[in-house]
C-alpha cells in the first residue's frame, strides 16, 4: 500500500504510514471531536494488512478532510445521497434481477465520477449507511450490491419504527387495551403468547396494558385479541412437554439368544390402541404375560433414556399422543404388529388360589394375535382364553380378600379431529377381558417386584398404604367416588413395600415400557441382571426414578388440563347443551355431580335437590376457559 492511502481501520478512517518489515503504520481517528467541546483523539498504530480494508489507493491529505467530508455526505439532502440513489437507479434499470455486486470503487465511479481520495470515506459511509445498496467484505474487498425496491421499502419502515419506537409502542399498547389490534400488531405479542405458554413469567407488554402478568390472564388477551382462537391447547407446552412425540429413533432389536414360546399369545386392549405393549396367555401351567422390549435397544443413560426420563410418559391428548419413545418404533417393538415379536416375558407360577409361587424373567419369541375387548369377551368361553378368565377372577378374588379397592367409574373416550378440531365424546363400554388384562398386569407387577427382591436387584418398586374405608359407603356411583376419596397417594423407591389399594405384598409396574419411563427403567434393570451386566446402583436408580416420577406427573396433569380445555371448547360451540348428573356427594351449602356424557364432575352450590345417586338436568351457564372452568346449574 502507498503512503497515506485510505484505509479502515477498527471501523474508522486511517492513512497508511511508514513500512516496517510486514507490517505498516497507521494514522486513525480513536474518537471523534464532539458539539460539548470534546477534541479528537488520533493515534497511530502498527497494523499487518489483513487487519485493514482498502478504500482508496491514492494519498488523501489528511484524516480531518476525510472525516469533513464525511459531515458533508451525510447531511440530510446531500449531493452524495442524490447521487447514490440516482445510481442505484441506473443500476436496477428495469429490471431488478439484472442488478450484481459492484467493487466499492467500480460504485463510487458511477456515483462520484471518479474516486477521490479525500472523499473515498464519506462516500463509503453514505453508501453504507443507505437504504439503497448494502455492503459485503470478500478476501479483504468492499462491494456493495444494490437493494430490490421491496427490500428499500422495508429497511425504511424498520428505520421509522427504530427512530419512533416510543410513540408507536404507546400507540400499540393503547390499541391493546381497547382490544382493537391492527394485524401488524401481532409482532409486538410474542411475550404475550410466551407467558401464557409458560415458557416465561414476565410480559413487558401485558404489564405496560397494566394487566396482571398470569398464564390465565395472557391466555385471555390472546382470546380477546383473536390471536388464538379457543382450539390453541397451552397445557402441554405450559407445563414443559412437547406435543410431539420423541425425535431420536430405535434402531431394529438387536440379535440376541431368545427362547421361543410355544402357541399364541393375545394383546387384547381397546379398539383405538396403537401402541400394544403386552399380550398374555395360559400353556395349562403357567401364565406367561410378554411385555414389548425396548430396553433391548435402549441403554441406561443413553440419549434416548434421557429424553424418556423427561417425558415420564407417552401424553395422551384429545388431538393425538405425544410418544415417549418414537413413533416409528412401535414397528420393531409393539407386540402383534408383525409376524413374530420380541418380549421380556414373565413366566408366572400360580397356587391353587392364584397366589404367586414363582416368576420367572426371560427375553422370548412370541406369536402375537390382537383382539379388542369386545372381540375376547365373545370368545371367552373358547380353550384359549377361558382359563385367562378363570384366573382373573381368582386372582381379583384373593387381592379383595387382602383388601384391594377396585373402583369402577364410567369413563368417556375424548378425541379432537386433526382438520375440523370438532370434540367427539365416547362411552367406554365395560368389559370383562379388560379386567382379565388387569389382573395379568398386576399379576405381573407383583412378579417383577419379587424377583427384583428376591435377587437383590435395585429396582423401582411401588407401594400404598392400605386405604381407610368406612364400614358403610353409599350404594352406586356414589359409593365408588366415597372409594375414591379413601385412596392414598403412591410411593416410588427402591425398597419394596405391600400396596394397599392393590392388595399385594410388594409391587412394581414393568408392563408398559412404550409409555411409560418407570416400567422402561425396570426393564433395562431386569435386563442387565439376566445378561450378567453392572446394574444400576440404588442412588442413582431412585435419582432416575424420582425425575421419570416427576416428569410423568406433568404429563398427568397436562391430560387432565387439555381433557378439560377440550370439553369446555365444546360447550362453547353448543351453547344450547343440556345434560344429565348424578349427584356423588352432598355436603351442606354443596354437592358434587358427575356428569356421564362428558365424563366430568362439578361442584354447585347449595343444598342438593336430590339424594345421592340421584339424577338432575345441567346447563353449562359462564364458561372461562383460560381458567379452565365452568359454572353449570341446575334446570
Amino acid at each position: 500500500m502507498k503512503k497515506n492511502s485510505v484505509v479502515i481501520y477498527k471501523n474508522s478512517p486511517a492513512l497508511v504510514g511508514e513500512q516496517d518489515g510486514d507490517k505498516f503504520l497507521v494514522n486513525w481517528c480513536v474518537s471523534r471531536a464532539t458539539a460539548t467541546g470534546k477534541k479528537a483523539v488520533y493515534a497511530s498504530q502498527k497494523v499487518r494488512e489483513k487487519d485493514v480494508l482498502l478504500l482508496c489507493e491514492n494519498e488523501a491529505s489528511s484524516v480531518d478532510s476525510l472525516l469533513a467530508f464525511e459531515d458533508k455526505a451525510l447531511e440530510d439532502g446531500s449531493e452524495v445521497k442524490k447521487q447514490i440513489a440516482e445510481t442505484h437507479e441506473l443500476l436496477l434499470s428495469d429490471d431488478e434481477t439484472a442488478a450484481s455486486e459492484q467493487s466499492f470503487s467500480e460504485v463510487v465511479s458511477l456515483v462520484r465520477g471518479e474516486l477521490r481520495p479525500d472523499e473515498s470515506w464519506g462516500v463509503y459511509c453514505a453508501l453504507k449507511n443507505s437504504f439503497e445498496f448494502e455492503e459485503t467484505v470478500k478476501n479483504g474487498q468492499i462491494f456493495f450490491t444494490p437493494n430490490s425496491l421491496e427490500k428499500i421499502e422495508n429497511l425504511k419502515n424498520k428505520a421509522y419504527e427504530k427512530e419512533h419506537a416510543e410513540e408507536i409502542r404507546a400507540a400499540f399498547i393503547e390499541r391493546l387495551k381497547s382490544k382493537t389490534l391492527l394485524p401488524e400488531d401481532i409482532k409486538f405479542m410474542g411475550d404475550v403468547e410466551a407467558l401464557a405458554l409458560g415458557t416465561t413469567d414476565k410480559s413487558r407488554t401485558m404489564k405496560d396494558a397494566g394487566l396482571k402478568e398470569t398464564p390465565e390472564k395472557a391466555h385471555k388477551l390472546l382470546l380477546d385479541t383473536k390471536i388464538w382462537d379457543i382450539t390453541r391447547n397451552p397445557y402441554p407446552i405450559r407445563l414443559g412437554l412437547s406435543a410431539k412425540s420423541a425425535a431420536v429413533g430405535l434402531g431394529v432389536p438387536p440379535e440376541e439368544d431368545r427362547i421361543r414360546v410355544p402357541g399364541v399369545s393375545y394383546a387384547i386392549d381397546s379398539p383405538w390402541s396403537t401402541d400394544p405393549d403386552d399380550a398374555i396367555a395360559f400353556d395349562g401351567e403357567y401364565l406367561w404375560v410378554h411385555i414389548a422390549d425396548p430396553a433391548s435397544f435402549v441403554t441406561p443413560d443413553s440419549e434416548i433414556d434421557r429424553v424418556a426420563r423427561g417425558r415420564g410418559a407417552t401424553l395422551y391428548l384429545p388431538e393425538g399422543a405425544a410418544r415417549m419413545l418414537s413413533e416409528d418404533c412401535l414397528e420393531d417393538y409393539a407386540l402383534g404388529l408383525r409376524e413374530e415379536s420380541r418380549a421380556l416375558s414373565f413366566k408366572i407360577k400360580l397356587g391353587e388360589n392364584c397366589e404367586l409361587l414363582d416368576c420367572e424373567v426371560l427375553r422370548t419369541v412370541v406369536d402375537v394375535k390382537r383382539l379388542t375387548y369386545e372381540e375376547a369377551d365373545n370368545q371367552k368361553e373358547s380353550l384359549e382364553l377361558k382359563p385367562l378368565f378363570e384366573i382373573a377372577r381368582k386372582n381379583f378374588e384373593r387381592r379383595c380378600r387382602a383388601g384391594a379397592v377396585n373402583i369402577n367409574i364410567p369413563e368417556v373416550h375424548l378425541t379432537v379431529d386433526s382438520e375440523t378440531k370438532e370434540v367427539k365424546f365416547e362411552e367406554v363400554p365395560h368389559f370383562e377381558s379388560a379386567e382379565v388384562v388387569r389382573e395379568a398386569m398386576v399379576l405381573a407387577g407383583e412378579g417383577a417386584a419379587k424377583f427384583a427382591f428376591k435377587n437383590n436387584i435395585p429396582f423401582p418398586f411401588i407401594s400404598a398404604e392400605t386405604p381407610d374405608i368406612p364400614k358403610e359407603l353409599p350404594e352406586g356411583l356414589a359409593g365408588q367416588f366415597r372409594l375414591r376419596k379413601c385412596m392414598r397417594k403412591r410411593n416410588v423407591n427402591v425398597t419394596p413395600g405391600s400396596h394397599g389399594g392393590l392388595g399385594v405384598g410388594m409391587y412394581s409396574q414393568v408392563t408398559s415400557p412404550l409409555r411409560r419411563y418407570g416400567d422402561l427403567l425396570g426393564h433395562e434393570q431386569l435386563r442387565a441382571f439376566l445378561k450378567g451386566e453392572k446394574l444400576i446402583d440404588k442412588d442413582t436408580m431412585l435419582l432416575r426414578m424420582s425425575e421419570g416420577d416427576a416428569a410423568m406427573q406433568a404429563s398427568k396433569k397436562a391430560e387432565r388440563n387439555s381433557r378439560t380445555h377440550w370439553t369446555l371448547v365444546y360447550l362453547l360451540r353448543h351453547p344450547d347443551w343440556t345434560g344429565e348428573a348424578v349427584c356423588v356427594d352432598r355436603q351442606p351449602g354443596r354437592a358434587l355431580y358427575f356428569i356421564p356424557e362428558l365424563g366430568m364432575e362439578t361442584v354447585i352450590g347449595g343444598e342438593a335437590p336430590v339424594d345421592l345417586n340421584g339424577k338432575v338436568s345441567l346447563k353449562a351457564g359462564k364458561i372461562d376457559l383460560p381458567n379452565l372452568e365452568v359454572v353449570f346449574t341446575i334446570l
